[in-house]
């Protein structure tokens, strides 16, 4: 039987050929656990309720996803409809207690009670979360795939409901710690009319357990002549715009350090509070004057200087760097190389591709082996505003944890 390891990502084809799965999980330890499956859409929510299956509901629509017992979901993937884009299984405490009281438990899937392939996991991996994603199944290139996610919520069913889209009742909040200042307020006192995003950022922050994690964080543009249209609609103002609010909450100087490559590379200023708003014509001349060599891109000269630049002084503290391109990808064994070296760096890589197709190695290097960690992601758009600020944001940060928590273990980060 294939032995999966936590975060790690395959087609689902390479544990079985059919189309009919069961997934069982084998939970041990105290707290009482209650298992659901969300089927959700393109944008990651739960756009109609009847596929979230679980003991209330135990069947979606023609029974494509089914709870055949109370561990065991069985699926018809072939019936699923194509509204239909990721299938998400969860477990969340009913009653008091931790997932740290868990023993030793896992998942399999298999097919016709045969299991194929499991992913053993226990509560040392979590601290005070009460619910869990435990593994989800998404459609890639027409194909299913695997996704061992395993990601803990402190907040229990709230949290993965508000992860999925849904709303929940509002607690009354905390009162903020003494001397402790919230990313609105940081925002608003320089930038009100950014409020709206520090708002939607700090929600997906919370519920990445983000909030008391500190780092810089680096964007890398796309600078090349098939990104044009991208910068005269104001699309990449809008990268700059959105990514900005999680600058000022991970960095104590609240910048974000910035780059634009097109067959050259070139280091931008640094994007703050009071440039932000017409950084992307105004920085260095602006978008149309900077020095990019022909406008074409190569990739591999930017991330060497994007490494170079975090070497140096940085120590262990955690980097996040988002790179925005639309495809075209040139060297592809050159980055494989710097990103394969960079995993033994603090630098975490949030690859977006934005209006393009022919993304090439970037899809493919979150499935890269011979890391010493899991150091990247990726997700594609076919414009910005597909996705809502508070799914782009959930998006942004869905892997980083993972990263900060593995990087911790190999002492690469602080």
């Amino acid at each position: 039987m294939l032995e999966l390891i936590r975060g790690q990502r395959l087609p689902l084809s390479s544990i079985t050929p059919s189309s009919s799965v069961e997934v069982t999980f084998d939970i041990q330890g105290s707290p009482a656990l209650d298992l659901a499956c969300f089927g959700l859409d393109a944008q990651g929510k739960l756009s109609d309720d009847r596929y979230m299956v679980f003991f209330n509901q135990p069947e979606s629509p023609c029974q494509s996803v089914r709870l055949l017992n109370p561990t065991t979901f069985g699926l018809s993937l072939a019936e699923i409809p194509a509204g239909i884009d990721r299938l998400v299984f969860t477990a969340a405490i009913d009653g008091q207690g931790t997932l740290r009281q868990l023993g030793a438990s896992r998942f399999r899937i298999g097919d016709a009670s045969l299991s194929k392939a499991a992913c053993a996991f226990a509560g040392e991996i979590f601290a005070e979360e009460r619910a869990v994603m435990l593994v989800e199944f998404y459609r890639k290139d027409g194909a299913w795939r695997l996704n061992a996610v395993l990601q803990g919520f402190n907040e229990g069913l709230d949290a993965l409901v508000r992860h999925f889209g849904g709303e929940v009742a509002e607690a009354p909040p905390a009162p903020a710690p003494a001397g402790h200042v919230s990313l609105e307020k940081k925002v608003a006192a320089a930038a009100p009319q950014l409020v709206s995003l520090a708002k939607k950022a700090q929600v997906s922050l919370e519920k990445a357990r983000l909030t008391d994690v500190r780092a810089r964080v680096g964007l890398i543009l796309d600078g090349s002549g098939s990104m044009h249209n991208q910068y005269k609609r104001g699309r990449v103002q809008e990268v700059v715009n959105r990514l900005l609010p999680l600058a000022v909450h991970f960095d104590n100087d609240g910048q974000l350090d910035c780059w634009a490559f097109g067959d050259l590379p070139q280091q931008l200023g640094s994007v703050t509070l009071q440039n932000f708003h017409d950084f992307i014509d105004t920085d260095h001349g602006g978008w149309r004057k900077w020095e990019l060599g022909s406008r074409i891109n190569t990739e591999y000269r930017v991330i060497e200087q994007a490494i170079e630049f975090y070497r140096r002084g940085n120590g262990a503290t955690p980097v996040y760097i988002l790179f925005v391109s639309d495809g075209g990808i040139y060297d592809s064994r050159r980055i494989i190389k710097l990103i394969t070296e960079a995993a033994t760096l603090p630098i975490f890589w949030q690859f977006v591709g934005l209006a393009g197709r022919n993304y090439g190695i970037l899809e493919k290097l979150d499935d890269m082996s011979g890391r010493a960690v899991d150091n990247c992601n990726f997700f594609a758009l076919d414009d910005l505003h597909d996705l809502s600020e508070e799914i782009l944001y959930d998006r942004l940060m869905e892997e980083f944890p993972g990263w900060l928590k593995a990087a911790r273990a190999k002492g690469i980060v602080a």
